[in-house]
């Protein structure tokens, strides 16, 4: 990526304004507006969340039935200059099985008029960590193996935009640790990535923003800890663990920072609280004067998982 086609470090990769696509009497994007700049950010949803949608509207594959996107300061459907500068990983697992991997990306490096196809493919393909079997031919590769293929496809022309949807679709854990430590390399190049997924500890501790799609509205975006910021008025689950759960419990369920208290077993108990911090500075004085011994205190919602509960529900 040269300096002159980088992008400005105060102008966002994407911007997407007030942006809606219906089909017919279904709305899969209702009017969403964001920015995403250089770095990870991931978008996450449940499957039917709008996710597919809205990437396609990014990446110029679908017009918006009202609003706008802009890519590097162009409309998303500028055309070919555009597309030169994205690439693209569908969620679709589409493939040539008779090809080999090494033909499937050398086939993506032409089609993008680059002058040494095969070198740039085996440049992507050797990213991926694929290159002991790209002479092999795709009906032969696990599913792991085929994404991680298609993965190099997006990465063939060295683009400045990524953009993955559901890219960790069939990968084993090692492959999941491999991909992010790539993503992360790219990420440190300047480039900006955005990677959609319903699996939501795929992105948790790899995003720098997250993008949170339910029933085709954005949710809630900022990192992870803004977001849960903006769920104050939730309450949070603490798991208490000690030598006498229902002492415990008794001396608890008389805090004010405490909503609700529940006996899970003789040892554990689950306590609903909406002032957590307080919860925590009182537990230890409490097990201290009940002469109870303190084995562990767990927040049961500090994931994405339980966020993006709240969310949908709301």
């Amino acid at each position: 990526m040269t300096n002159a086609e980088a992008p400005a470090a105060h102008m966002p990769t994407i911007d997407v304004q007030s942006i809606s696509k219906w089909f017919g009497n279904v709305v899969a994007v209702n009017d969403i507006s964001f920015q995403v700049l250089p770095g990870i950010t991931g978008l996450v949803g449940s499957n039917g969340a709008g996710k597919t949608t809205l990437l396609r509207m990014i990446t110029g594959l679908a017009k918006p039935s009202e609003g706008s996107v802009s890519v590097f300061g162009e409309p998303a459907r500028s055309g070919p200059h555009l597309y030169s500068r994205i690439g693209v990983m569908t969620e679709q697992e589409a493939v040539y099985d008779v090809l080999t991997g090494r033909e499937f990306v050398a086939l993506a490096a032409d089609m993008h008029g680059m002058s040494d196809g095969n070198t740039a493919a085996d440049l992507a393909i050797q990213r991926v960590g694929l290159t002991d079997v790209a002479g092999r031919t795709l009906g032969t590769y696990s599913r792991g193996m085929r994404q991680r293929m298609r993965l190099a496809v997006a990465l063939v022309n060295e683009p400045e935009l990524l953009v993955l949807d559901e890219p960790l679709s069939g990968t084993d854990p090692r492959q999941r640790l491999e991909f992010e430590h790539l993503m992360l390399e790219l990420a440190a190049e300047g480039r900006t990535i955005l990677i959609s997924t319903h699996v939501l500890d795929e992105i948790e501790t790899l995003a720098d923003n997250i993008l949170l799609m339910a029933a085709g509205k954005l949710a809630a975006s900022g990192d992870f800890h803004a977001i849960r910021a903006k769920l104050d008025e939730q309450p949070y689950n603490v798991r208490v663990v000690s030598s006498n759960a229902r002492a415990m419990a008794a001396a608890l369920i008389s805090l004010e920072a405490v909503d609700s208290v529940n006996i899970v077993d003789e040892d554990a108990l689950v306590v609903l609280s909406r002032n957590v911090e307080a919860l925590q500075r009182s537990i230890p004085q409490i097990a201290k004067e009940q002469r109870i011994r303190l084995l562990r205190v767990e927040p049961l919602d500090e994931s994405l998982e339980s966020i993006f509960g709240y969310l949908a529900e709301a």
